[in-house]
């Protein structure tokens, strides 16, 4: 790799002057401005007092050394600021991006053997099987399914896995709903009296016991929910039933299981966990005085079971089960796994705005909005991108009217119109009979203009953002490198005639490889967050 050779080239001249880096890890940065060249190293400046150096003087005497024999790669380096040491790539070392780009194709591009087929199980949604999903759901929806995505292109073996919370009270109080909004009575007390169990218990069959339906409003609100994911494109490898859970007497076998390891105690009735002794605040209730379990019970079973069948467990949680995590990473190390194995993401809460104001009611119901309505309105690609914008743990504005825009200040539609702008390409292209056309028609050595190699340097940054989304689970970090990859598609658009009077046959072949490369990259990093790459807008 290009950065491991200047970090060879700048330890080399250190070492020539009769200086030791420090620190002795070299870090390279990506200057903002582009005209301070590719990488960027402030090593002579953390380096120079302990040196008896001056920090711009030592950076000089480095940049001597180094520009005295340029390794294969680099153009220049030349010095910055107090003691900056800036690389500038060759052009040839931004071809042969290029053909590692086209090699490789959208199928590989970007992907690496991080993960080694180390099995995680990314655990989201998990909404009670008590109604739609609504906007709440899907910010953990589109996140969980693109960290999937993206652990997948950087080798885990990843499983995408549904709780269904489906006995408890809430199930009950559902199940009455729906019986009494059957009969034309009021719902009980508590109970579900949104639109939808009017709706839902017209279509349930007459004469149902409470346990039936109980059972059919489970099924018909998990297929509810499975049809709506669907439409943004998630599906689960596997719905994973609570009622399972007591079927099988896997939360015996698991207070058993702590009970083995001495880490429960009775007092007053109950069983506890000492999960003071594993970093929590204060110790849980397993079992209450009544013989009850309580919620942390059949969840330190399930998330048991699921470190039977997996090496790495990622849940991904609403705003309000913070003060949760330190119990449940509690109750796995008394079970004697791992708890940095289990790793927990919170999404901060999204504000829908339409029109300059927030909303919070559906147009269908007068209730929360589904999440299929934000799925019709503003289609699934749009969907998927706006909440994948920031980081979920910030707090986010969705502007329901500027997604659905077809503006460049849409992002989802700024980043698709820059792969449309290179199917257009490709198009005529086609139609004159001058693509598809081998590499090695083309002479790379012509593209030297400021666009192209800005869309090199883009593409060549595509695997280190994946990986850092992966080690990071930041899938925002991806939409963040194609809305850069997206700007200079546009400027080499405008700037870069690829066919046409005035652009030589030599030229037009070179950059219709590049035009390829760019939308390989595009379509790339699209399918990580489960966006479409259209071919027209």
């Amino acid at each position: 790799m290009i950065t491991t050779t200047i970090t060879s080239s700048l330890r080399d001249a250190l070492e020539d002057l009769g200086v030791t880096p420090q620190p002795t890890v070299i870090n390279l940065e990506q200057p903002a401005n582009k005209g301070h060249g590719d990488w960027s190293s402030n090593i002579a400046m953390v380096t120079a007092k302990n040196a008896g150096w001056a920090p711009r003087e030592l950076a000089t005497e480095i940049t001597k050394k180094i520009n005295s024999a340029l390794p294969e790669g680099i153009e220049s380096v030349t010095v910055a600021g107090p003691g900056f040491i800036n690389f500038t790539l060759s052009p040839l070392w931004l071809h042969n991006v290029l053909l590692r780009v086209l090699e490789q194709g959208i199928t590989q591009f970007g992907q690496t053997d991080l993960g080694q087929g180390k099995k995680v199980n990314i655990e989201f949604v998990s909404a009670n099987p008590t109604g739609p999903l609504h906007a709440g759901h899907a910010r953990g929806a589109c996140y969980g399914d693109s960290i999937a995505n993206i652990l997948q292109a950087v080798g885990f073996d990843v499983e995408r896995e549904f709780y269904v919370n489906d006995r408890g009270l809430q199930m009950n109080l559902f199940a009455d709903s729906l019986l009494a909004r059957k009969a034309g009575d009021q719902v009980p007390e508590n109970g579900y009296g949104g639109a939808y169990v009017e709706e839902w218990a017209q279509k349930m069959p007459d004469g149902l016991s409470q346990e039936e339906a109980l059972s059919w409003g489970c099924e018909h609100a998990k297929e509810d929910q499975r049809k709506t994911l669907e439409m943004i494109g998630i599906v689960f490898d596997m719905w994973f039933s609570e009622s399972s859970l007591v079927d099988s007497d896997a939360i015996d076998h698991t207070i058993r299981a702590l009970e083995e390891k001495e880490a429960t105690y009775e007092k007053d009735g109950a069983k506890w966990l000492k999960s003071t002794d594993y970093g929590d605040d204060k110790d849980r209730v397993l079992v209450k005085s009544d013989g009850e379990y309580t919620y942390l019970t059949p969840d330190a079973a399930y998330h048991r079971d699921k470190f039977s069948r997996s090496d790495w467990l990622i849940n991904i949680w609403g705003a309000d089960h913070h003060g949760y995590i330190a119990r449940m990473k509690a109750a796995m190390e008394a079970l004697g796994h791992d708890p940095e194995q289990l790793t927990v993401t919170i999404t901060q809460l999204v504000k829908l705005v339409r029109g300059g104001h927030e909303v919070r009611l559906s147009k269908r119901h007068g209730e929360v909005i589904e999440l299929r309505e934000i799925v019709e309105e503003i289609g699934p690609d749009a969907t998927r991108f706006m909440y994948l914008l920031q980081s979920v743990d910030t707090k986010q504005t969705f502007d329901l009217d500027l997604a659905a825009s077809k503006v460049m200040e849409n992002p989802v539609f700024y980043v698709q119109m820059a792969h449309a702008r290179l199917r257009s390409i490709q198009a005529k292209a086609e139609t004159l009979e001058m693509w598809p056309l081998p590499v090695d028609n083309a002479n790379l050595s012509l593209l030297t203009h400021q666009r192209e190699l800005d869309l090199l340097r883009d593409l060549y940054n595509f695997a280190d953002v994946v990986q850092l989304s992966a080690r990071e689970l930041a899938p925002h970090k991806i939409a963040i490198w194609l809305r850069e990859l997206a700007t200079s598609v546009h400027g080499f658009y405008h700037d870069c005639y690829v066919i046409g009077d005035g652009v030589s046959q030599e030229l037009t072949n070179a950059r219709l490889q590049l035009v390829e490369a760019a939308r390989t990259g595009l379509v790339s990093g699209l399918n990580l967050l489960g966006v479409s790459a259209p071919n027209s807008m």
